[in-house]
C-alpha cells in the first residue's frame, strides 16, 4: 500500500514522502495514529494544502522538545524494587516505570516514549532513551536499587555485587576473628 508521511517515521522516511507499506502496518499503525494519508489523487491535493501547516506544526513540536532534551538529557532517575540477594529483580523495569520516575520529577514524559534495547532484570544503573519527537532523542540513567540508600551507594560507584561481597567477606573475617580468639581462650586454660 503506498502512503503520504504526514510526519518523519524512523526507518521509512521523511515527511511528505511516499513510500510502499505493508497493507497491515499502514492499516494497523500509520493511518490510526496519524502518521500517515493512503496515497490517492484526493488525500495527495489536501496533503499540498495543509503542507505548510504540517511542517510549521512539525517545526514547533521540535523546537519544543529540544526544549525539555535540553533539561532531561543525562538525568538519572531512582526506580525503587524489591530484587534478591544477588540482585535480580522480581519482575522487570517497563518503560512506564521509566516514564512515571521522569514524571515525579517534573518531566512530562509518556511510556510511548520511551525506548528501552532489552528488559530492565536487574539492580544497577541503566542507561534508557527517551524520543521525544521523531527527530529529537535522549539518554537518561534509571537507577534501579531497593532502597534510596542503596541508589546512593551506586550513584557514588558501587554495585550491589561488590557492596554484598564486601558484606561476605567482613562477616567471614569476623567469624575467623572470633574463632582465633575462643581458640585463644581455651589453649590458656
Amino acid at each position: 500500500m503506498q502512503v503520504i508521511l504526514l510526519e518523519r517515521v524512523a526507518k521509512l522516511g521523511q515527511m511528505g514522502e511516499v513510500v510502499n507499506v505493508k497493507d497491515g502496518y499502514a492499516r494497523n499503525f500509520l493511518l490510526p495514529q496519524g502518521k500517515a494519508l493512503r496515497a490517492n489523487d484526493a488525500n495527495i491535493k489536501a496533503f499540498e494544502a495543509k503542507k505548510a501547516q504540517l511542517e510549521a506544526t512539525n517545526l514547533e513540536t521540535r523546537r519544543e522538545a529540544e526544549a525539555v532534551a535540553e533539561k532531561l538529557d543525562g538525568q538519572t532517575f531512582i526506580v525503587i524494587r524489591s530484587a534478591s540477594d544477588a540482585g535480580a529483580l522480581y519482575g522487570s523495569v517497563t518503560p512506564r516505570d521509566a516514564a512515571e520516575a521522569a514524571t515525579e520529577a517534573g518531566f512530562t514524559v509518556n511510556r510511548s516514549q520511551v525506548v528501552l534495547d532489552k528488559p530492565i532484570k536487574e539492580l544497577g544503573l541503566h542507561t534508557v532513551s527517551v524520543r521525544l519527537h521523531p527527530e529529537v532523542a535522549v539518554k537518561i540513567k534509571l537507577n534501579v536499587a531497593r532502597s534510596v540508600e542503596e541508589a546512593e551507594l551506586q550513584a557514588s560507584g558501587k554495585s550491589v555485587a561488590e557492596l554484598a561481597a564486601e558484606a561476605e567477606a567482613q562477616a567471614e573475617f569476623e567469624i575467623a576473628e572470633l574463632f582465633d580468639e575462643m581458640g585463644a581462650a581455651a589453649s590458656e586454660e
